[in-house]
């Protein structure tokens, strides 16, 4: 039987039903009614996120693709950025070589830091007068005429967050091992990545100056998890180098040149510029300062650019060491001076045709791009430390990225050790009939801040009862949740205990009642409390004080020292002997 294969159509982040029936050849009514099938009710001019039309889409026989062209009209996501590359590889137009974009990764105290200053001291393009002064988290070193790039990832929070997403933003990574400590948890993790993501790797053996260095033992843990290096027959480059006494790393910088011979890097210097804000800080005397990896294309000064929601001018470009530079091509770290605000680490950084289209661009910019955030298992486990917590499911959407940020501030002050925020989805723009499905899968609530839901989100939150809540004021909002996490917070019952009675006689045993004589011991014994009964080390359960008498007396209450009768409301049978507790509890309401 032959395999029907599925026409494949482009569908921007955001379409209107009608223009996406264009895409799709076929009549606006079939399109309407397979979204209503879906639970979506939508006007031919009411847009659909991309999320819905490509779920609608597959379902009417088609395969869809993020339209990367229409991106101009919104953020580019580092996967697009990453989709964007490969195509360019492999169409194989207008390409020259580029150097290569190395990172260091490896286990904590492996010495990551130390290769990596050792590297910038000795090897950096050209030595300054008094030292070198790193500006910024990336810089380049020339090895035999070839420059190499090296991002500064140790730790860095950027290149955590690529990880998880599955996005490489270097052409070749270092594993570091040491030599006297082997192979480690983390150094297991990242030979996982690589493995997976199919980057290629330079074994730097490190520490090998320590008398305890074992050099062949580090070999054969690698060659245990398929990491087997060219002397060992395997298809792995290593040195083996001593960070802290400058040994070894010349020949390190020659296998990383060996590596980018093979890999053939090329970019097109001709488009315009595409890049990963790696980066980012508001500078007393310079601005808004962001630091740009360049990955094709070529940034120039005056150039107009958005990155991520942030739109701006380039009014001067800096090297890693802070000189004024006219154009940065691919792999090339800059410093970008210009931009209206401070974009986010990740954002991708576009080059647009002039200052109109980037304004346009930032105007329309939707659900898609970097303004939403998804996070990440690390994220995840910073905002909730502890998984017992009660958790209020939310999903924020705010008009700006500096919104975002201030709605997040403000409720990362809320502490508590019992109830907690958990966000679901973080984004900028529209709340869309996604952001709904999300809400109703998640349970959480979707709040708004000067964001308000398109016209088939509102249908599809009414459908699915779903709670949209949107402000003007960010206090309000932040009210709002903070009434909610109120709410989630169990109570606490106090306990106060009042006296002990010591069962001197038991005068009548009933079903559910007893009353009993005794002599109080400490304390007091109070009409209408809570009694609690102990037979030697043993508590057998608890009832009710419902009357109190002294010589035969109704009172409220008989102090230490002092005989008493009193009638006990309980499924408990008292004997002499037993001592009884009285107690007095009170639900007490927390507050954040």
């Amino acid at each position: 039987m032959e395999e029907i294969v599925k026409k494949k159509v482009k569908i921007p982040s955001l379409v209107a039903v009608k223009k996406f029936a264009e895409l799709l050849s076929l009549p606006v009514t079939d399109v309407i009614k397979e979204l209503m099938k879906n639970k979506i009710l939508a006007t031919i001019n009411d847009e659909i996120d991309y999320d819905t039309a490509a779920v609608i889409a597959s379902d009417l026989g088609f395969e869809t693709e993020v339209d990367l062209e229409t991106m101009g009209t919104g953020a580019m996501t580092l996967e697009q950025l990453d989709e964007t590359l490969k195509k360019e590889k492999e169409s194989g137009k207008n390409l020259r070589h580029r150097p290569p974009v190395v990172t260091i990764l490896g286990h904590v105290d492996h010495g990551k830091t130390t290769l990596l200053d050792t590297i910038r001291k000795t090897s950096v393009v050209e030595k300054e007068a008094g030292g070198i002064t790193q500006h910024i988290s990336a810089y380049q070193v020339k090895k035999k005429g070839e420059i190499i790039t090296f991002v500064d990832t140790p730790g860095h929070e950027a290149f955590s967050a690529m990880r998880e997403r599955g996005v490489s933003l270097a052409d070749i990574a270092i594993l570091v091992v040491a030599a006297d400590d082997g192979v480690r948890p983390q150094t297991e993790e990242v030979i996982n990545y690589l493995k997976e993501k199919k980057i290629p790797m330079v074994v730097a053996i490190n520490k090998i100056d320590k008398p305890n260095a074992n050099i062949q033992k580090v070999k054969q843990e690698l060659a245990d998890r398929e990491i087997v290096i060219e002397e060992w027959g395997g298809n792995v480059v290593s040195a083996e180098i001593s960070a802290k006494q400058n040994i070894g790393i010349d020949e390190l910088l020659d296998m990383i040149l060996l590596v980018a011979e093979v890999e053939d890097l090329k970019a097109d210097y001709r488009r315009l510029p595409l890049g990963v804000v790696i980066e980012s800080r508001l500078d007393p005397k310079k601005g808004n300062i962001a630091t740009v990896l360049v990955r094709t294309g070529t940034l120039k000064e005056g150039q107009d650019v958005i990155a991520g929601t942030i739109v701006g001018r380039v009014r001067r470009l800096e090297d890693f060491k802070g000189r004024q530079m006219k154009e940065a091509g691919p792999s090339t770290p800059v410093t970008v001076i210009g931009l209206d605000d401070s974009p986010n680490m990740n954002d991708v950084l576009q080059g647009m045709a002039d200052l109109k289209s980037a304004r346009a661009a930032q105007k329309d910019f939707g659900t898609v791009g970097n303004g939403v955030k998804k996070f990440d298992s690390q994220t995840m486990l910073k905002s909730i430390e502890d998984q017992s917590i009660n958790k209020l499911n939310i999903v924020l959407k705010t008009d700006v990225q500096g919104s975002l940020e201030a709605v997040e501030q403000i409720l990362g002050t809320i502490k508590s050790d019992e109830v907690g925020i958990n966000y679901v989805k973080q984004g900028v723009g529209d709340i869309t009939e996604s952001d709904v499905k999300l809400g109703q899968t998640s349970e959480a609530v979707i709040f708004g801040f000067n964001s308000q839901p398109t016209t088939v989100a509102k249908r599809l939150a009414e459908m699915s009862g779903v709670e949209i809540k949107t402000y003007r004021v960010i206090y309000e909002l932040v009210e709002e949740i903070k009434k909610r996490l109120e709410k989630m917070i169990p109570e606490e019952i106090v306990r106060t205990d009042r006296g002990k009675l010591k069962v001197l006689a038991v005068f009548k045993t009933g079903k559910g009642d007893m009353i009993v004589g005794g002599k109080v011991t400490t304390g007091k014994m109070a009409n209408g409390e809570n009694i609690e009964v102990i037979r030697g080390e043993k508590n057998l359960g608890r009832g009710k004080l419902s009357n109190l008498q002294q010589n035969k007396i109704n009172v409220d209450e008989v102090k230490e020292g002092n005989e008493c009768g009193i009638t006990f409301l309980g499924e408990v049978k008292i004997k002499e002997g037993d001592v009884l507790v009285c107690f007095h509890e009170e639900i007490v309401k927390k507050t954040l």
